[in-house]
């Protein structure tokens, strides 16, 4: 059914918190009424009382495996944790095998999303040293973005050929989103590394490796590309207080180069290390308290615009492995909202500051046609909340193809209970409607 009746529900939407009625019919929001609504003729009633009403949350930086990789994860099992997690659209990364550096592949791509996603989708064109022409012939209107890789987190995708990068980000038609690390900064400290400790680097090193150099260098030479060449440049997962130097505090409206954080740059510091080791091993890394505290300033004062999870699994095996071995990434869409709505509780944010960062601004940044509000005419892309409904994160109540979870053992206050996409419920009480699925993402470009 795609008729639903929300009753007394508390509507979080751009800035404010309402108590009205949400009438969904035929997939869309119909109505948005404080003064209540009747009887709604076919329509399937909720009672809401006391529950907050989301839009679901758009996260433009996920990495769901497909193809090549499903033994990690796939987008069946991704966007099923992900829709329990109030994310209801997701943009998924080029880095599969092989990885997507024709339109061919970027085509077989949206297939694949079609065929098993059950959240709505789309999908980004890789950029290389040698593609620059397929990178070119990208839609605007029905792809998300261009993405490169600016340091080799992902093998051979790196980018650093001058001449290419000055094309790239002279060329870029749609906003080309980048991974920023200097490569020959992290050469240098990894060989430092080893020569300290032989083949037994510490965990704890990695944010010396991966170092605040490293990502200064990097993003403040894509900042200064996109200033030369007018480029609309999104720069991923800022990791450093540093970093946050290159871009400007205020609203998203009018910016041409804007910045995202992660929800474990937000939540992690080098601190906890020492507890969860290999499992929050990320590119870039988690750093010092003063660096996450930073983000979270900065996500409060718009120099970070957007909150995403870089879901990234690999096995437990893999990540099981000795430093110099174990994959950096690791899975977090089934927990990023229970996160900031965590720190939320905490007094890190707001409410309506944690819908801005990964609902509203994500549909503003990427154009994104007809979602992420709670407006008459939009696709009913909902989420309900209870915010005092208290569980801990185990490993029998994870979705994660990947069964394992950085936040194992956490205690989380709110609680995510139904979820809808395009209207159609898709998540209730810890289960996942398999049969629903989700639509490929269009932009407004």
């Amino acid at each position: 059914m795609n008729n639903w009746l929300l009753r007394d529900v508390r509507v979080v939407n751009e800035g404010t918190t309402t108590a009205a009625d949400v009438l969904v019919r035929g997939g869309f929001i119909e109505r948005v009424a404080t003064e209540g609504i009747g009887n709604a003729k076919s329509a399937q009633e909720v009672d809401a009382k006391g529950k907050h009403l989301l839009s679901g949350a758009i996260d433009d930086q996920v990495h769901f495996r497909e193809p090549g990789l499903t033994y990690k994860d796939d987008i069946a099992h991704g966007s099923a944790a992900a829709v329990a997690g109030g994310i209801t659209t997701f943009m998924e990364m080029p880095n599969t095998v092989p990885q997507t550096l024709t339109q061919e592949l970027l085509t077989l791509k949206y297939a694949m999303g079609a065929a098993s996603s059950v959240a709505n989708y789309s999908f980004y064109m890789g950029a290389s040293n040698n593609n620059m022409d397929e990178v070119l012939r990208t839609d605007p209107k029905t792809v998300c973005g261009l993405k490169a890789f600016l340091g080799s987190s992902t093998g051979d995708m790196l980018v650093d050929n001058p001449e290419t990068l000055d094309r790239l980000f002279k060329e870029a038609h749609m906003l080309l989103a980048v991974h920023a690390e200097d490569e020959p900064t992290i050469r240098r400290n990894m060989a430092e590394a080893k020569a300290r400790f032989g083949d037994n680097i510490p965990i704890e090193q990695h944010p010396l490796i991966r170092s605040e150099e490293a990502c200064w260098l990097s993003s403040s030479n894509a900042v200064e590309l996109a200033k030369q060449h007018g480029t609309r440049l999104h720069v991923l997962h800022i990791s450093t207080a540093r970093e946050l130097e290159l871009f400007e505090p205020g609203p998203l409206e009018g910016k041409r180069i804007t910045a995202e954080a992660c929800v474990h740059h937000l939540w992690f510091t080098d601190a906890d290390y020492a507890a969860k080791g290999t499992l929050i091993k990320w590119n870039p890394a988690v750093k010092r308290a003063e660096d996450r505290d930073a983000i979270r300033q900065a996500v409060k004062d718009g120099r970070i615009d957007v909150v995403a999870t870089d879901h990234a699994p690999h096995t437990a095996a893999e990540k099981a492995n000795p430093y110099t071995s174990c994959p950096s990434g690791g899975p977090l869409v089934q927990h990023a909202l229970p996160a900031m709505l965590e720190l939320m509780h905490q007094g890190a944010f707001s409410l309506e500051e944690v819908v801005e960062k990964m609902c509203h601004a994500p549909a503003r940044m990427f154009q994104v046609k007809d979602r992420g509000f709670i407006r008459e005419g939009h696709h009913a892309d909902l989420v309900l909340v209870d915010l005092d409904a208290p569980w801990t994160v185990t490993k029998q109540n994870l979705l994660y193809k990947c069964g394992w979870s950085p936040f194992e053992g956490q205690k989380f206050r709110s609680r995510i209970l139904r979820t809808w996409v395009n209207g159609q419920l898709v998540y209730l009480d810890g289960k996942v409607d398999s049969t629903v699925r989700g639509m490929r993402a269009t932009f407004d470009r």
